[in-house]
């Protein structure tokens, strides 16, 4: 599928996910969520990547879903389009490498979900949150009803979401939706920084760490534990874990190869 709304570009181990439909605020239609998709499975069978930004072109993050295309749906399409983005988003958050959305603008409704599928989240000092579907008729479709209460609680979710305020980037931090704010001229930099420590890790521990994390919010904590074990005893089963562990022991550089 030709990229005509999203631009993969890779950098060494890291890869910088751009939405680019600018004249749009990069906001959600069907296409540009198929590319996204098509852009994550790129990433998945690429084992040199271990780690991605996702940002947006122009002014925006994203904006939202896209309502020139929402406006006449019925109630069949809408739900086809919900699933669509959902499923795009699951497969996102379900990536086996780390990915940080680097939030340059407005990530609003789908924006907000798209940024709330990824591992962490660092902002511009001119980002806007907020999830203002009730206000256009309609709930968050692409996740937000699930995630944001995961990420913020439930009380200051259901605030945001039933009275749909948008956010500046500081009281995203507040109330722990991002993790850091930067001057925007500062933000892609941090945030590729911030990927490439993550990559100078070793890329199989990352990956089960991301697995055993999304997994045991999902189960109580004794299922969770057992699962932690297993992944853990899985490490040592890696060529890398030895590297580590050698290298720390010997007081060298260690080499990682994902193996």
């Amino acid at each position: 599928m030709e990229l005509k709304n999203v631009i993969l570009e890779k950098q060494d181990k890291v890869a910088i996910i751009t939405i680019n439909r600018p004249n749009a605020l990069n906001a959600l239609n069907s296409e540009t969520l198929k590319e996204i998709n098509v852009v994550i499975d790129d990433l998945a069978n690429d084992d040199n990547i271990y780690a991605a930004v996702l940002t947006g072109a122009g002014k925006a993050f994203v904006a939202g879903a896209d309502i020139k295309e929402m406006k006449d749906m019925t109630t069949m399409e809408g739900r086809k389009f919900g699933i669509l983005g959902n499923n795009v988003f699951r497969k996102l958050e379900n990536l086996d490498k780390p990915v940080i959305a680097a939030v340059n603008g407005f990530a609003l409704g789908g924006g907000c979900e798209l940024s709330m599928a990824c591992d962490i989240r660092i902002a511009s000092a001119k980002a806007k949150f907020g999830q203002p579907e009730s206000g256009l008729g309609i709930t968050p479709g692409f996740g937000g009803t699930q995630r944001l209460a995961r990420h913020v609680g439930l009380g200051m979710a259901k605030e945001l979401i039933y009275t749909g305020k948008i956010i500046k980037a500081d009281e995203a931090l507040r109330v722990g939706l991002v993790n850091a704010v930067y001057e925007p001229e500062q933000l892609l930099e941090e945030a590729k920084k911030l990927a490439n420590t993550i990559a100078g890790n070793a890329p199989i521990a990352v990956k089960l760490c991301k697995e055993a994390i999304n997994r045991g919010m999902q189960v109580d904590i004794d299922t969770a534990l057992r699962y932690e074990s297993e992944v853990f005893g899985e490490c040592f089963s890696t060529e890398d874990q030895k590297e580590g562990m050698t290298a720390f022991v010997e007081k060298r550089d260690k080499t990682f190869k994902n193996r």
